[in-house]
């Protein structure tokens, strides 16, 4: 399998897909129960005796689960190479201070998810009176929680606008890992997303050195890709997850500086997949 032909796999399908599902919410409106239920019903037909690896996201507080396929834990980011930032709207993952569900969104990984499950004053979530990665799936506000994603690979990886960038023609299968940190979003105070994002080349890889360390013992866990293209089968790449627990304040008005200058091409917020429930396709988290 060729470095193209994966670059246009992770184009389609990849950390961030978009949704595959022919079945669509009425416009304001969220899918029922049975549809998340049909899908996830598709998810087990689909992967049932293929020997697909264990899938993400889940909820970090389950340890349980049965999955068979193991691989090796990439190592620490400091061994390797950011390729690729990115976040989502709404948490992909359940667990810690991200507990409250969003309901079940439009079916294509909109509007569904988890939320920060604290207060915010005010002043955190008075408006900003103006759109923020607008795309038609709507606008980020204050008190809206994101999942963001930062991706590392053992390849000799670039930044770019494309996940290919985590790949290599030198390289066939690199080991993966995303560090992910849950933030909420808010008008007043909260962390700089421009320097907790800032990258620096350090012994010859690039880096993202101020990486938040005061959220809680990271859950690490062997997982896959996630985004909604991924609702109704499953991510065959292997993937080390390392996910923070406690959520971050964020000023909205830095995220807003920071899509509007990055070097990923990441312009809004992307949607989650539902959470991954099966034994089966869950890895056990030591």
């Amino acid at each position: 399998m060729n470095k193209s032909y994966l670059v246009m796999t992770l184009a389609a399908m990849g950390f961030a897909g978009l949704g595959t599902s022919a079945i669509a919410a009425s416009e304001g409106q969220a899918v029922s129960d049975r549809v998340i239920a049909e899908q996830r019903a598709k998810l087990a037909a689909a992967t049932e005796g293929k020997g697909y690896g264990p899938q993400s996201p889940r909820d970090i507080s389950a340890a349980d689960g049965t999955n068979r396929r193991s691989f090796s834990t990439a190592p620490q980011v400091t061994q390797m190479v950011l390729c690729d930032i990115h976040f989502h709207e709404n948490a992909e993952h359940k667990g810690g201070e991200f507990t409250t569900y969003a309901g079940n969104g439009d079916g294509h990984g909109y509007g569904t998810g988890f939320k920060y499950d604290g207060n915010l004053s005010d002043a955190e979530v008075a408006p900003v009176g103006r759109a923020i990665g607008e795309s038609k799936h709507g606008s980020l506000e204050p008190g809206d929680t994101i999942e963001i994603h930062f991706v590392h690979s053992t390849a000799q990886a670039t930044l770019g606008p494309s996940l290919g960038t985590c790949l290599s023609d030198a390289i066939g299968n690199p080991q993966l890992r995303v560090e992910a940190v849950v933030a909420v979003l808010v008008n007043d105070g909260g962390a700089d997303f421009t320097q907790i994002a800032h990258i620096e080349k350090i012994g010859n890889l690039n880096q993202v050195p101020n990486l938040p360390g005061n959220l809680g013992t990271p859950v690490v866990y062997d997982g896959s890709t996630t985004g909604p293209s991924y609702n109704e089968k499953g991510s065959p790449l292997q993937v080390t997850w390392s996910v923070r627990p406690k959520v971050m304040k964020l000023n909205i008005a830095s995220v807003e500086a920071w899509i509007v200058n990055n070097p990923f091409g990441e312009d809004h917020a992307h949607g989650v997949r539902n959470l991954v429930r099966n034994p089966s396709l869950l890895s056990k988290i030591k």
